[in-house]
């Protein structure tokens, strides 16, 4: 634990790649491999099961540092991080023998025999161990046993440490690292060892590379308005490939060694929860990995085809998915009411031969050649996602403003010479891989009043950041009637019946500058009206326009929707609370905006 610890203040102090690539290969080279393999775990991403609920792990904590409790709230506030307030509160330590047990003694001997103990078995054993720890120690503890767990260290920066401290080429390791941080999968020391095996001979399958790892997943850069007049003017538009972007779950389909596999874009093995996915891969011959996405397909849809598509109905809504997906257990009901398919839009691997380095094109007919054979025969059909004709980008463009009618996000634009690359690229010509790009649709905006807030993580762990907003229930006859309902608000006084009021509807924590946030801060500070733990009630004072992706009704929400990926678009200064957006402008959108 003592050298793990180590670790995790070198890397949380530095910022320069090249110092913590360096640290890392420090760590790898002094640690054995059981050791490696779980700091590259958690490093790379893999999310520790949470042991103890917060609210436990704070009254323990409160407990054993003899504070009340407002003492040690007001701690945490100050903190802004639960593990590392706990680490400065607590008593000093007996001894420091837990800081020489390693760092896989604890995970495989302590943490995860307490996994399915009672509450008070884990509280027993947290306390003792409390007491065997310096602060160093009981700050990754705390982050270890809540499931609270990250560095600042992308996957990329990993792979690139374990690269040079095996000598293998960083987008090797990177293949074989996929499905490592899978929470069905522990690491291991033969795991580890797997990603350092040297290079195979030509022809030879890569000894590092176990049958059910995916590749790692191509990914598409943002469209934004200068790239798309630079793109439209200086490319010909025969030389991209169009198809929709679909709302549904990137994904990959392995069948090897007469299985199936199917991977999440967040290298989350999901093959349990879609047996439909199985069923249709089971027929693939061996030796063939496709790249797509999973959607809930509504066959029954009356609504047009999509443009290019031989397939009747239409995408369902990302909800419907979302539903399917929280679902432990798949009921006939659940599979009937959420009928999961695969939109194949790419072919990495058949024969057991990689196809990622072929260009677009020539990968795009042998999934066209590989979906005519499967669906000649009975069976489950593989779907292709359709591909757009144009004879110019103005043509292009009008096929994506009908986008969300169709019920997609946009197009998806990949050059027809393009290699399959490695996450997200741009232009690499002596590589042979060109951009994918994600040319969306603009997203659905509202405008919403700021009536919670609470403190951020990490480097805004002192700053409000994390927000909740309100639209009004109905729109209000002017700005005094607003007014009427702020003053009822500053006064704690509760809504009248059937009369005008705020409802929450989304929160949101990104999309402001460091320097708006500070100044949202401080009109958050200079008008609180009410403290529950971390949240603060702000009296209605600011209107932000939120974007966002897309509306769904949901019965588990006060105001009766739920948005996808809401972000802080910018501070409304000009518009006075009166004119903030209204339930009546949420159903609008829930009907259908116009495009």
């Amino acid at each position: 634990m003592k050298r793990f610890a180590a670790l995790f203040a070198e890397l949380d102090a530095s910022t320069a790649t090249i110092a913590k690539v360096a640290a890392l290969r420090r760590y790898l080279a002094e640690v054995d491999d059981a050791d490696a393999a779980w700091a590259v775990y958690f490093l790379a991403g893999g999310k520790p099961r949470q042991l103890i609920k917060t609210a436990q792990l704070r009254a323990l904590a409160t407990e054993t540092a003899g504070l009340p409790e407002w003492l040690f709230e007001a701690c945490y506030q100050a903190v802004g991080d639960l593990a590392e307030t706990i680490a400065l509160v607590l008593p000093e330590p007996r001894d420091s023998g837990g800081m020489d047990t390693r760092l896989s003694q604890w995970m495989e001997q302590r943490l995860l025999p307490l996994r399915g103990q009672s509450d008070a078995a884990v509280l027993q054993a947290l306390g003792g161990w409390w007491r065997e720890l310096d602060p160093a120690g009981r700050f990754l503890l705390v982050k270890l046993v809540g499931g609270g767990f990250r560095v600042g260290v992308s996957k990329l920066l990993v792979q690139r440490a374990l690269a040079a401290h095996a000598g293998l080429d960083a987008r090797q390791v990177a293949a074989r690292m996929m499905g490592f941080t899978d929470s069905k999968r522990l690491p291991t020391a033969a795991i580890y060892r797997a990603l350092l095996a040297p290079d195979s001979a030509p022809g030879q399958a890569d000894a590092g590379r176990e049958p059910s790892q995916p590749y790692p997943f191509f990914l598409a850069s943002p469209l934004d308005a200068a790239a798309t007049a630079n793109l439209r003017a200086q490319e010909p538009v025969d030389d991209w490939l169009a198809e929709w972007k679909f709302d549904g779950i990137r994904g990959q389909i392995v069948k090897r060694a007469g299985q199936v596999w199917v991977w999440s874009r967040g290298e989350e093995l999901m093959s349990e929860r879609f047996p439909e996915l199985q069923a249709l891969a089971q027929r693939w011959p061996d030796g063939t990995v496709v790249d797509g996405e999973i959607l809930v397909w509504d066959a029954s849809d009356p609504s047009p085809r999509l443009p290019g598509s031989d397939r009747p109905g239409r995408p369902a809504p990302f909800a419907l998915l979302q539903r399917r997906i929280g679902r432990k257990t798949l009921g006939p009901k659940v599979l009937a009411d959420a009928p999961v398919s695969f939109m194949a839009y790419d072919l990495l691997e058949a024969g057991g031969g990689d196809l990622r380095a072929a260009p677009q094109y020539q990968r795009r007919a042998q999934l066209q050649t590989l979906a005519a054979q499967l669906n000649a025969a009975p069976g489950p059909r593989l779907w292709l996602s359709p591909v757009l004709s144009a004879h110019g980008w103005d043509a292009l463009a009008a096929q994506r403003a009908q986008a969300r009618e169709l019920g997609v996000e946009g197009l998806m634009l990949k050059h027809r010479h393009s290699a399959y690359g490695t996450g997200r690229q741009k232009r690499a010509g002596e590589e042979g891989v060109f951009a994918w790009w994600k040319w969306k649709i603009d997203p659905l905006s509202v405008d919403g009043v700021l009536i919670y807030a609470q403190a951020g993580h990490g480097r805004r762990a002192s700053v409000y950041t994390d927000y909740t907003f309100a639209v009004w229930n109905r729109p209000p006859v002017d700005a005094a009637e607003a007014q009427v309902v702020v003053e009822a608000i500053a006064q704690r006084q509760p809504p009248v019946p059937g009369g005008l009021q705020l409802v929450a509807f989304t929160k949101a924590y990104s999309g402001l500058t460091d320097e708006e946030f500070k100044a949202v801060d401080a009109v958050i500070r200079q008008h609180t009206l009410e403290k529950f733990g971390p949240v603060r009630s702000v009296r209605p004072t600011l209107v932000f326009e939120l974007a966002f992706e897309g509306i769904a009704r949901s019965s588990r929400h006060k105001s009766g929707v739920a948005l996808r990926f809401p972000r802080m678009q910018r501070i409304r200064h000009d518009k006075p609370l009166h004119e903030a957006s209204n339930l009546q402008d949420l159903e609008l959108l829930l009907d259908g905006p116009a495009s």
